[in-house]
């Protein structure tokens, strides 16, 4: 007899099907079940899309504090149906204004800060943003919003299998880390339908609801929360401090595009790395596309592994703080992707990708809302490795993001270490749109470094294949390991026969083992159709599901 108490989950192996989401009045999609609830019911309330992404992005840092939370980050892209306009929310932190090359030498630090280090944890951009984006973009009051989320933290929540699974992995993390046992509850990480409650988190989200989007800010970046970040951070050797904090401010921006088989592809700007699915694609535009062959064939696998690869090579290079800006009038322009494109070979992989020259001379959590007016947010917030530092500030329910990993001690890169900077960054949303201006597509597919690439094979599941977005996430996927750079990594479902085929291209190929799903990403995506139909997915390597209203 089947006992919910006794229950273990098996191997994760992804082989069950799943018809996408349809509804016409709303929908929502997140990689937990309690996410995709708060946010339909932002929704039901008649809140927008705004409206819905906050509450789904704070539901999630409650329910799966390994990947996200209130000391990490978020990047959001809206558009706005009305205004015809789509926005683009840098919700990054900046370095510690104490830290330098200087000071990072003195500690020993060489080719880059260590990995779980105090030193990585920059100013968490969350809050601001989520405040930022209810307050432009939002129609329902804050503690609204945030209710869900608070409720699930005080009176406990199921941890999910995936969750659980990726909690177990950042146990050591924890273990190890000042604070870090407030988030293992009896001393261990939950197990799969155990029920955990996070008092600290939802003291911390109630104040945030009650004060509203700009008391909210002063709450956490200018008062007790941001004392005892700061505390937490300099007992553990970092160098943030609490005027660090203060300092902090979201920024709004102007997307950056790239046109992909009759769609207008949008993407935050740099520090962010959605740079690189504009140019991957680019270089896709440029070939023929009957060389993509057929889905999941050696060939199309080969086509868009070297597109990315080139991609990457320019992302390395080129990527960092606003302050730094990158070429990208040169980048994304047409003339340079034919040079990048014609560098690619069907018969053969390049031996290595480097950037080009453009100019003359020189673990995380994704989630879309579509609302009945045709606004939609594509979303990413991120501890980045899982639970980051994993340093807890005394009482406050969530963990401090290694983020500051990202900078180069190169000084000569534009991405080298500096005080108040901000680092190159993988959390990349995405949004798609028709030649109308209005919604194509939500997507994005969560994952450090894998994101370029997974954003890239679902929207060519959807554009060049014509599945529903179900479909083009439940496909199974490559990945390019070491930053792009690497071994080509092939989901343990993929055809048999791919491994000798890709080998004979030229590409380092390794299968990877049916339980590292979680090297492939996980991904949402909501398409909406010119008559406002919506149909959506939800990735089978996650919890979580489509939902929608009406």
């Amino acid at each position: 007899m089947f006992e919910v108490a006794d229950w273990t989950p098996g191997e994760m192996v992804f082989a069950s099907r799943r018809s996408p989401a349809l509804a016409r009045g709303g929908m929502v999609a997140a990689g937990q079940p309690a996410a995709a609830e708060a946010g339909l019911a932002m929704l039901r309330a008649g809140g927008t899309a705004a409206d819905a992404a906050v509450a789904m992005a704070a539901a999630l840092a409650v329910v799966e504090p390994c990947s996200t939370g209130l000391g990490g980050d978020a990047f959001v892209l809206y558009l706005d149906a009305a205004a015809g306009r789509a926005a683009a929310l840098n919700g990054s932190g900046h370095n510690a204004a104490a830290l330098d090359l200087a000071a990072a030498r003195a500690r020993g630090c060489t080719t880059e800060l260590p990995v779980r280090s105090a030193l990585t944890v920059t100013a968490p951009g969350s809050c601001a943003a989520w405040c930022d984006l209810a307050e432009r973009f939002g129609r329902l009051p804050l503690a609204q919003v945030l209710e869900p989320a608070r409720s699930l933290a005080a009176e406990g929540f199921v941890v999910h299998p995936v969750a659980a699974a990726t909690w177990a992995n950042g146990a050591p993390v924890l273990a190890a880390a000042s604070g870090g046992g407030e988030l293992l509850p009896g001393g261990r990480a939950p197990r799969a339908g155990q029920v955990v409650r996070n008092p600290g988190l939802a003291q911390v989200l109630g104040e945030l609801g009650a004060a509203g989007p700009q008391g909210a800010k002063d709450v956490f970046y200018r008062g007790e929360i941001a004392r005892r970040i700061a505390a937490a951070v300099q007992g553990a050797g970092g160098l943030l401090a609490a005027s660090d904090l203060a300092d902090h401010a979201s920024d709004w921006a102007e997307p950056i595009a790239a046109d992909y088989r009759g769609v207008r592809v949008l993407q935050c700007p740099p520090n962010g790395q959605g740079l690189a699915v504009l140019l991957a694609l680019n270089v896709l535009s440029c070939l023929d596309p009957a060389l993509l062959g057929a889905p999941l064939s050696s060939q199309r696998l080969h086509l868009q592994a070297e597109a990315l690869r080139l991609a990457f090579a320019d992302v390395r290079a080129w990527v960092a703080d606003p302050a730094s800006p990158a070429p990208l009038d040169e980048l994304l322009s047409p003339g340079y992707a034919a040079s990048r494109a014609a560098l690619v070979r069907p018969d053969r992989a390049l031996p290595e990708a480097h950037a080009g020259l453009p100019l003359p001379g020189p673990g995380t959590v994704q989630f879309v809302a579509v609302d009945g007016q045709g606004n939609a947010c594509s979303m990413v917030n991120s501890n980045y490795m899982g639970f980051g530092t994993g340093i807890v500030p005394a009482g406050l329910g969530f963990s401090l993001q290694n983020r500051g990993h990202n900078f180069s001690l190169d000084p000569a890169h534009p991405n080298c270490l500096a005080p108040g900077r901000r680092p190159y960054h993988t959390i990349i949303p995405g949004l798609a749109l028709r030649p109308d201006g209005s919604l194509y597509a939500a997507f994005g597919v969560m994952g450090a470094f894998m994101q370029p690439q997974g954003q890239v094979q679902v929207l060519s599941a959807l554009l060049d294949d014509g599945r529903d977005p179900q479909a083009a996430l439940d496909l199974p996927r490559f990945c390019l390991e070491e930053a792009g750079g690497g071994t080509l990594a092939l989901e343990a479902h993929l055809p048999a026969g791919l491994d000798r085929a890709l080998a004979d291209l030229g590409h380092r190929v390794r299968r990877a083992a049916p339980g590292e799903a979680a090297l492939f990403g996980r991904g949402q995506a909501i398409v909406r159709s010119r008559d406002g139909v919506l149909c959506g997915g939800s990735d089978p390597r996650a919890d979580g599901l489509a939902l929608g209203l009406g």
